[in-house]
């Protein structure tokens, strides 16, 4: 007899994990929240949720945190998908936490990007979330690879890398008490290269500016940081039009583009196939000092 057995791929076993994960988060938390921004990850999970809960809809609805300093373009999608998706999405800005006086910045020019931990957990506090569905991946930094897939955090918040819940034969415990909660990880294992090859399979629509074009910048510290409103040039500075696009997105005050040309999604997976420098490591600002380490922030509360 013929053998009609599908040979499943390795994003069909990344796409079957991570529809479980979520699936664990409906089934264990009462009121849940995916974290969607916009960019390429969160893009992903939007997918994956599709396939995990249509054509019902989402048994969760979009959170986003908006520092007020995001790419136009990365926020215009956000909206965008949202709308095209008929789901229900909820934006809470930093600069109300500023107004409110819970988020105050060292200078007028200081970024916002780490604040944002402190408008989620008021975002997390006023609607109750037992959960927040991240796109956070393992292969992104350091910390970032010492998360479990279902992260537990404390009544304020924050996140103990030493006291975390075993997962064990991918057994996960979402069991919290009231005021605690839990950051759910479904593409965990996924890598950089498999994001872009999901979204090549996909056919997935993204914000114009992960494709090559052209950007006045300035090189700083290693890095391209644009030129911007938010970030305008100083006295001394060279202004260069480079070809560019963003491997992440993020702050404007903190997410550098890289020099490429590659302006489909063909070419920026050979292009990510062959890099040497890590995501974060290549476009992120706020990660070159120890003032603003990734573990320091988690443990604050960040995403």
């Amino acid at each position: 007899m013929p053998n009609h057995t599908k040979i499943l791929s390795h994003l069909d076993w990344l796409e079957a994990e991570s529809i479980h994960i979520m699936r664990e988060v409906a089934g264990q938390c009462s009121n849940p929240a995916l974290l969607f921004s916009g960019g390429k990850d969160s893009i992903v999970m939007l997918r994956l949720a599709e396939k995990a809960f249509r054509p019902g809809r989402f048994p969760f609805p979009l959170l986003h945190v908006d520092t007020g300093h995001n790419y136009r373009e990365v926020i215009d999608f956000r909206d965008f998908r949202a709308h095209q998706l008929g789901e229900r999405l909820i934006v809470r800005n930093v600069e109300d936490s500023m107004k409110r006086g819970s988020v105050v910045l060292k200078t007028p020019t200081e970024s916002r990007n780490k604040h944002q931990s402190v408008t989620l957990l008021e975002a997390i506090e006023e609607f109750g979330f037992d959960c927040c569905i991240g796109g956070a991946r393992r292969d992104e930094e350091k910390a970032r690879a010492k998360e479990r897939i279902f992260s537990f955090r404390d009544s304020f918040g924050q996140w103990d890398p030493k006291n975390q819940r075993p997962e064990l034969w991918n057994l996960f415990n979402a069991r919290v008490h009231k005021g605690e909660n839990i950051r759910a990880f479904p593409i965990s294992n996924w890598t950089e290269l498999d994001i872009w090859q999901y979204i090549e399979r996909e056919a997935l629509e993204l914000p114009s500016i992960y494709f090559a074009h052209k950007r006045p910048v300035i090189r700083k510290n290693g890095l391209l940081q644009p030129v911007t409103d938010v970030t305008p040039a100083k006295p001394g500075d060279v202004i260069e039009e480079m070809l560019v696009r963003f491997r992440t997105v993020g702050d404007i005050t903190c997410t550098a583009p890289v020099e490429s040309d590659a302006d489909t999604v063909h070419k920026i997976i050979e292009e990510t196939a062959t890099t040497t420098i890590t995501e974060r490591g290549a476009t992120r600002m706020d990660d070159q000092t120890s003032e603003a380490s990734m573990e320091q922030r988690k443990k604050e509360g960040y995403f």
